[in-house]
């Protein structure tokens, strides 16, 4: 079955850097769009940054453009999200998923993200 593992959130300073990965299983991971997602809550998701399954066509949010960088590896099953210059509004709960922003299939459990002084 579809499976996909977030790891790499934690707690970290304003201005700090936080790699996040995310390890897929059960499918051909590079056939298609991944998506990094994330929801406060309260809200609904926003995507943050989407890549096409070769790697090499990446879009994000105006709201982490210049900050955040999606990358994937295809011999590894591994989507990755480096994010830089974190701001408190950048706390939330980061999904990985299939799909291309918001209209994805299978999604992680999560890994949190907080900025905090």
């Amino acid at each position: 079955q579809v499976q996909l593992v977030e790891s790499g959130g934690g707690l970290v300073q304003p201005g700090g850097s936080l790699r996040l990965s995310c390890v897929a299983s059960g499918f051909t991971f590079s056939s298609y769009f991944m998506t990094w997602i994330r929801q406060v809550p309260g809200k609904g998701p926003e995507w943050v940054s989407i890549i096409n399954p070769r790697g090499d066509t990446t879009t994000h949010a105006d709201s982490v453009k210049g900050r955040f960088s999606i990358s994937r590896d295809n011999a590894k099953n591994t989507l990755y999200l480096q994010m830089n210059s974190l701001k408190p509004e950048d706390t939330a709960l980061y999904y990985c998923t299939r799909g291309h922003g918001l209209a994805y299939s299978f999604r992680g459990q999560g890994t949190q993200v907080t900025v905090s002084s």
